[in-house]
């Protein structure tokens, strides 16, 4: 890297920020390092945790998921420009499936039921979705097909797990072999020598006023209906979890279902619920792949995003805005890929196309500390 570099950080209208290259990643660096120092457990680490408490411990981890953002921006930007606005719309946009599929997640777990089965979710309702959409031309029927086959995937695994006691990872993962075999007939049977037209995908809807604004507009107001279900549900499902009757039930079958059910709480049909109405999301995030973004079906086109949602849900320890912030990460990391090859880095497109599965890796292995789910997941309930 030559030392007379620039990164070109462009901001819409706003105008671009030139940065040299070599000594932006030395500043980088050395927070790094004071961060990774202030984080380590050294004797005046301690006296400082003592004294700024919380807020001490949570620092690093709250600014070094922005400081890897950065990073990797000043590199794609070496020598380059790069349109950071334009970036983060898309990361938005790229995050949605992602989003949806952990806040389904989490309604499952909190309730005490593991949901490995979301991949499969996301691509049977991608499937049916498209089918009903090319076949009446209208992707709003589409979009209800779609949503509905989620919930009816859930409940089978629902069915599964809570009546037949079934391992609840292995029903998951039987599902998505089982959503891979249906959708592949599907496609064969009902898509790939049909005469009828591709069914046109969702617009983006432009929000008066809002689309306007500098910076948040673009990114915010100026996208497709699921994105702006993403950004509605996520305060939605918070205040429903954290200060409803009904999240405080959920969360109790989730941590003690035997105390719950002495309370008179119906175990049974706060779970049942839960996976259903979790599946119903992950049939909207499916929905995405096929109505929203490309116009058609095609074999395993959810790529693994129900798994990484997964990993997103983990990031946010079960919180649906931790979740959303890890969603916002892993959509970050696949627009990076994306913008990368259309920049033509010097990289195979291969190992580019591993970013996100990279992330994920990082982020699960080393960035969200010490994740605890809840006391019950997993834990088939019987009723003596």
């Amino acid at each position: 890297m030559a030392p007379h570099m620039t990164s070109s950080l462009r901001f819409s209208t706003l105008g671009t920020l030139k940065l040299p290259t070599q000594f932006t990643f030395l500043m980088c660096g050395m927070i790094s390092i004071i961060l990774g120092i202030l984080y380590a457990p050294l004797p005046f680490s301690f006296r400082l945790e003592k004294r700024l408490g919380r807020v001490f411990q949570l620092l690093p981890r709250r600014i070094a998921p922005f400081l890897m953002v950065f990073i990797v921006l000043i590199w794609a930007g070496a020598g380059r420009q790069i349109d950071v606005i334009g970036m983060l719309a898309q990361s938005l946009r790229l995050a949605t499936p992602i989003g949806l599929g952990a806040l389904a997640g989490i309604l499952c777990e909190r309730s005490g039921v593991i949901n490995v089965a979301i991949e499969g979710m996301m691509l049977t309702a991608a499937c049916t979705g498209f089918v009903a959409a090319l076949y009446t031309q209208n992707i709003w029927l589409g979009l209800i097909i779609a949503v509905l086959s989620g919930g009816l995937t859930a409940a089978l695994h629902a069915v599964l797990s809570i009546r037949f006691l079934v391992n609840q990872i292995i029903s998951g993962m039987i599902l998505n072999i089982l959503a891979i075999g249906i959708t592949g007939f599907i496609r064969k049977a009902f898509i790939v020598d049909s005469p009828l037209p591709a069914p046109p995908v969702f617009p983006a809807w432009q929000i008066p006023v809002l689309s306007d604004l500098p910076l948040i507009g673009q990114v915010f107001f100026r996208n497709q209906p699921m994105v702006y279900a993403l950004l509605i549900l996520v305060p939605t499902l918070h205040v429903l979890i954290f200060y409803t009757r009904w999240g405080l039930r959920t969360r109790a079958v989730g941590e003690h279902p035997q105390a719950a059910d002495t309370l008179g709480v119906s175990v049974f049909k706060i779970r049942y619920i839960n996976v259903i109405v979790g599946g119903f999301l992950a049939g909207l995030g499916g929905a995405w792949f096929s109505l929203e973004t490309v116009g058609n079906f095609d074999d395993m086109m959810t790529e693994g995003k129900g798994f990484i949602a997964l990993a997103a849900m983990i990031f946010g320890k079960w919180n649906p805005g931790g979740a959303f912030g890890g969603a916002l990460l892993f959509g970050f990391a696949d627009a990076l890929q994306i913008k990368l090859q259309i920049s033509g880095v010097q990289v195979p497109y291969q190992f580019l196309s591993m970013i996100p599965y990279l992330v994920t890796m990082i982020v699960l292995a080393g960035l969200i500390g010490r994740a605890t789910p809840p006391a019950a997941e997993g834990v088939p309930f019987v009723k003596h």
